[in-house]
C-alpha cells in the first residue's frame, strides 16, 4: 500500500511539474503526439487495407477455403458436360457441401436503345454470391427459388443498368437475350429472343466501362436446351450456343478440411468420369498466401513514425535537461528533507513519461477519429469493402506503449542528472 501511494504521489507530482513547464514541453509533445498518431493510424489502416485486399480477392477467387475443380480429357476433346455435372452434384451431396457453384463465362446478345451488343455473362449457381462476396447496389442476389422461375433472372452491373435508363427494379424491367427488341421502358416487352427479368444491380468499379451480367446456370442450360430443340438437334448439357466455354466448379469448405478433401474429390470425380479424364483440384484464395503483402509498406511508414518519435524525444530531453538545471535548488532542498536518490530519479523521469503518455493519448484519440471517419473509409474501401473491421485495440495499445517508451528514454538522462544534485548545491543557488 505504501509503495502504491508513493507511485501515485510521484505521478501526481510529475503532472503538476508538466503543467508548470507546459509551454517549454508543448512543442516537443506536439511532435510526440503527431508521431504516435501516425504510428497508430498506420497499424489501424493496415487492418482496413488488409480487409479490403482480402475481400477483393474473395470476389475473384472465393473465400478461404475455396476449392477450384476442373476436368479435362487427355486427348484434348471436351469432357461430357452432362456426366461431369452429374458427378459434381454427387460429390457435393456426398460430402455435404453447403456452398458449391458451377461457373461458365460466355456472352449474350442484348439489345439496347443504341444497338445490340454482346454482353459478358457469368453463369453461376445461387451460392456464388455468398462465396464471392458479391455486393449489390440495387435489388438482391439470386434466391433459392429463382431457378424455378420460367423467365431467367439477371443481375447486371451499373453500366448495364444505366444503358437501360436506370429503370426501377420494382417495375420488373425486362431484357431480350438474343432478341432484337429494346429492353425496359424504352419499348415495353422485347420482341424476339428470351425475355429475362433484371432483379439486381452490382456496383461497377471506376475502370469498368462495359456492361456485364450474372445469370443462373440452370437458366442458361434451359435456354441452350430450348435453342437446340428449335434447331431440331439433341440438347447438349451446359454448352450455350456452341461457345466452347469450359465449365469450372467451386466449393467452399472449412479451411481445416481443405487438405483432406482435395485428394478425395480428385479421386471420386476421376473415378466417376472414367479413363482419359484428368481432374484438378486446387486453391487460389488468399488463405494460401505466405507472408503479408503489405509488410514493406507498413515497415516504411512505421520507420518514419519511429524517426519522428525519436526527434520528439530528443527535443524533450533537451528541454528536460534545461529544466533540471534550473531546479537544482528545489531538488537540493528535497534531498535535505530526506528525499532518496531513487525518489528523485523516479519523480524526474515520470515527468517525461506522464507528458508523453498524455501526448500519446491525444495522438491515439486523433487517430481513432481519422480512421473511423466515413470519408477515409470511402477513400480506402472505394465502395468495395463490406465488412470494415473495428478500430484495432492493438493499434491503440501500440501507440500508448510507444509514447511510454519514448517518455522513459527522454526522462532517463535528466533523471540521472537530478540524482547527482547534492544538498550543498541548494545553498550555492
Amino acid at each position: 500500500m505504501r509503495a502504491l501511494t508513493s507511485v501515485v504521489g510521484a505521478m501526481l507530482e510529475a503532472w503538476q511539474e508538466v503543467r508548470v513547464h507546459r509551454m517549454r514541453v508543448l512543442l516537443s509533445l506536439v511532435g510526440v503526439a503527431v508521431a504516435v498518431c501516425s504510428l497508430t493510424t498506420v497499424v489501424a489502416l493496415g487492418a482496413i487495407v488488409q480487409q479490403s485486399t482480402q475481400e477483393q480477392n474473395e470476389r475473384t477467387s472465393g473465400r478461404p477455403a475455396t476449392l477450384n475443380v476442373s476436368a479435362y480429357r487427355t486427348d484434348g476433346a471436351a469432357p461430357d458436360a452432362a456426366a461431369t455435372d452429374a458427378a459434381w452434384r454427387s460429390i457435393v451431396e456426398r460430402y455435404q457441401v453447403t456452398y458449391a457453384t458451377r461457373m461458365l463465362s460466355t456472352s449474350q446478345l442484348v439489345p439496347f436503345a443504341d444497338g445490340a451488343i454482346q454482353v459478358g455473362t457469368q453463369a453461376v449457381d445461387q451460392p456464388y454470391g455468398e462465396m464471392h462476396r458479391v455486393q449489390m447496389a440495387e435489388g438482391e442476389w439470386f434466391t433459392a427459388d429463382d431457378a424455378a422461375q420460367l423467365a431467367p433472372r439477371l443481375i447486371v452491373n451499373e453500366v448495364f443498368w444505366h444503358r437501360m435508363g436506370d429503370p426501377p427494379l420494382e417495375s420488373h424491367p425486362v431484357v431480350a437475350l438474343g432478341g432484337q427488341g429494346v429492353p425496359g421502358a424504352a419499348s415495353g416487352i422485347p420482341a424476339g429472343g428470351v425475355t429475362a427479368v433484371v432483379v439486381g444491380v452490382t456496383p461497377s468499379a471506376n475502370w469498368e466501362t462495359e456492361p456485364s451480367m450474372f445469370m443462373l446456370a440452370d437458366h442458361l442450360q434451359a435456354m441452350q436446351d430450348a435453342t437446340a430443340g428449335e434447331r431440331g438437334s439433341a440438347p447438349v448439357a451446359f454448352d450455350p450456343y456452341g461457345g466452347g466455354g469450359q465449365t469450372q466448379y467451386e466449393m467452399w469448405v472449412p479451411p481445416e478440411l481443405a487438405d483432406q478433401l482435395t485428394p478425395l474429390i480428385e479421386r471420386d470425380l476421376a473415378a466417376a468420369l472414367g479413363d482419359g479424364v484428368e481432374v484438378s483440384v486446387n486453391r487460389q484464395d488468399w488463405g494460401t498466401w505466405e507472408g503479408d503483402p503489405l509488410l514493406v509498406t507498413k515497415m516504411v511508414v512505421i520507420g518514419i513514425a519511429v524517426l519522428v518519435l525519436l526527434l520528439g524525444a530528443l527535443g524533450l530531453v533537451n528541454i528536460a535537461l534545461v529544466t533540471v538545471k534550473q531546479r537544482v535548488r528545489e531538488i537540493g532542498i528535497r534531498r535535505s528533507f530526506g528525499a532518496t536518490a531513487g525518489r528523485v530519479f523516479f519523480a524526474v523521469m515520470m515527468e517525461s513519461v506522464v507528458a508523453t503518455v498524455v501526448a500519446g493519448a491525444a495522438g491515439v484519440a486523433v487517430s481513432i477519429i481519422v480512421v473511423q471517419s466515413p470519408w477515409l473509409r470511402d477513400v480506402i474501401g472505394q465502395g468495395m469493402v463490406s465488412d470494415f473491421p473495428p478500430f484495432p485495440v492493438d493499434a491503440a495499445v501500440t501507440g500508448l506503449i510507444a509514447a511510454t517508451v519514448v517518455g522513459a528514454i527522454a526522462g532517463l538522462l535528466p533523471a540521472l542528472v537530478a540524482v547527482r544534485v547534492k544538498v550543498i548545491d541548494a545553498i550555492r543557488y
